[in-house]
């Protein structure tokens, strides 16, 4: 197939944060061509969004529900191959759904949908679709995130016995969102965001990640969550002790009013026989340590990296890559995901193309929220996760 992945973009027009990353992500390798797009709920909005972007007017939809059921009515060989759900979380299960539904691929934004109900609904409409769903848990892509589980899945940190993750924030130490700041005004509102602020936002990435990794599964959890800033409705700072299966145990921290802060997030794992720390301030870098020897400095983009962290590299040592290239490389995986659905090729599980969070990954993440506003409002009892 000699062409480009081409997609449709639900949400990220003018005044969007995410939109223009996700755009970003997915054109650094070259693979993937925005052709379409419902940028706003206010089709003039929409259209001037999709001016911005130079695209085809006739392309350029009021709606998510006009955009698929027009680009289903295109020719193959013109039509979008996927649809990118960058929209405030209360959007992403209809729009996902009316994708599916019209036949296309959804790459959503994180958490996949408003609840852990309607995220079981999408995951049977995924199954029936036979179609292929990712999720941008975007952290999950840095190189060293991937020789941090190969590290643990090789045996060779031990039995993991404990795990710390954080994802602390400061830019929602005041209410910044009565003043009409956009990006906050969503993520405070419980009918835009669900049922949890912080832990839906940054939470729920944190506890990916710490899944990812280990490749262990969170079983009950007892959280406190609050809400520090006078008059906001969700909550603002967390604190979750995680139970996994196997026995290993955990800390999760997640805050947006830790004052100072800028997106710190950070992972350590330890087993029975080393630990190993990452930092996305110093993203290039792992620390991997050992009872008995010195600890070592892993660095992207070296020789004695694994395949999956050699894969998801693009530069030679000490060139940064951050937040931008990792965020590309769940878009350069789906879209060859999506590549070899086009040519009829089947690929193995195991196959790097296929290494980018799934429906599957969703439903746990919107059973994570609900176990941690549960546990919370009961005083902080320990919760099972009901994925």
């Amino acid at each position: 197939m000699s062409r480009k992945i081409r997609y449709g973009m639900v949400g990220g027009g003018r005044g969007a944060f995410i939109g223009a990353v996700h755009r970003i992500a997915a054109n650094i390798d070259g693979q993937i061509e925005l052709v379409a797009g419902a940028f706003s709920a206010d089709p003039e909005k929409s259209k001037a969004s999709g001016a911005d972007l130079f695209l085809a007017p006739d392309r350029v939809y009021g709606s998510y529900q006009e955009l698929v059921a027009k680009e289903a009515a295109l020719p193959a060989d013109q039509r979008i191959d996927f649809v990118a759900i960058v929209t405030p979380n209360h959007v992403h299960f209809p729009a996902a759904k009316a994708a599916l539904e019209a036949g296309f691929h959804v790459l959503s934004d994180k958490p996949a949908t408003f609840d852990l109900a309607e995220a079981k609904e999408l995951a049977a409409i995924v199954k029936k679709s036979g179609l292929l769903y990712g999720l941008t848990h975007n952290y999950t892509g840095y190189p060293l995130i991937k020789e941090a589980r190969d590290l643990v899945h090789s045996g060779k940190l031990g039995k993991i016995r404990k795990v710390v993750v954080e994802y602390p924030q400061g830019w929602l130490a005041t209410r910044i969102e009565a003043s009409g700041q956009k990006q906050a005004a969503w993520r405070t509102d419980p009918k835009r965001s669900g049922a949890a602020g912080c832990i839906g936002d940054i939470g729920t990435h944190a506890e990916n990640l710490a899944e990812y990794v280990t490749g262990l599964q969170i079983s009950e959890l007892a959280a406190d969550i609050t809400a520090f800033v006078k008059g906001r409705k969700l909550d603002d700072d967390g604190n979750v002790l995680l139970r996994f299966k196997g026995g290993a145990k955990g800390v999760l921290h997640a805050s947006q009013i830790s004052v100072g802060e800028e997106n710190n997030l950070s992972l350590r794992v330890y087993g029975e026989l080393g630990g190993l720390e990452w930092h996305q301030r110093e993203p290039n870098t792992m620390l991997v340590k050992w009872p008995d020897q010195p600890m070592q400095v892993y660095r992207t983009a070296n020789g004695y990296l694994g395949a999956a962290a050699k894969a998801a590299g693009r530069t030679p040592p000490a060139h940064p890559e951050g937040y931008l290239e990792a965020f590309a490389n769940i878009y350069k995986n789906f879209a060859a995901a999506i590549r070899a659905r086009n040519e009829g090729r089947k690929l193995a599980k195991d196959d790097p193309a296929l290494d980018f969070p799934k429906i599957a990954d969703g439903v746990r993440g919107m059973a994570f929220i609900e176990a941690v506003v549960k546990s919370s409002k009961a005083n902080s009892t320990w919760t099972k996760l009901e994925a």
